[in-house]
């Protein structure tokens, strides 16, 4: 831990997305995230796990938006999220197995030599979303 990092960890996450409407029910109804905020004019909605805020931007014309290529345009790669444990990394799995609108990249499966375990996922809208539960 550095005692010389100006920032302390981030305050939100912003994501553009294609259907507000569509990436917020996931983050509300896979994910258990509440709404804390909401500008409708903007479109914007402010969501949160009690340790991370998400923003999420309706983009302002999904039919023209281009999609992130993750190999050969600068942004986002994907956001890392936090999982308690094992067990609640292969819940959620199931859970998002049966969700529309989420592709799987690949199911629960040791982080580099392991003991902590991960999965890949694109969420509604298309943005890549690793889940992360560490060991022990």
């Amino acid at each position: 831990m550095s005692d010389t990092a100006i920032t302390k960890g981030a305050h939100h996450i912003g994501l553009t997305v294609p259907d507000l409407a569509k990436t917020r029910a996931f983050f509300l109804d896979t994910l258990g995230f509440s709404q804390v905020g909401e500008v409708p004019d903007y479109p914007a909605v402010f969501l949160s796990d009690g340790t991370t805020m998400v923003t999420l931007w309706q983009v302002a014309n999904p039919d023209t938006a281009v999609p992130f290529d993750r190999k050969n345009v600068v942004g986002l790669h994907h956001l890392a999220m936090t999982v308690e444990n094992g067990d609640a990394l292969d819940a959620l799995h199931e859970t998002i197995s049966a969700t529309d609108g989420v592709d799987i990249e690949f199911a629960p499966e040791p982080l580099g030599s392991g003991p902590a375990k991960h999965m890949m996922c694109a969420i509604p809208g298309g943005i890549r979303v690793e889940f992360i539960a560490a060991a022990g």
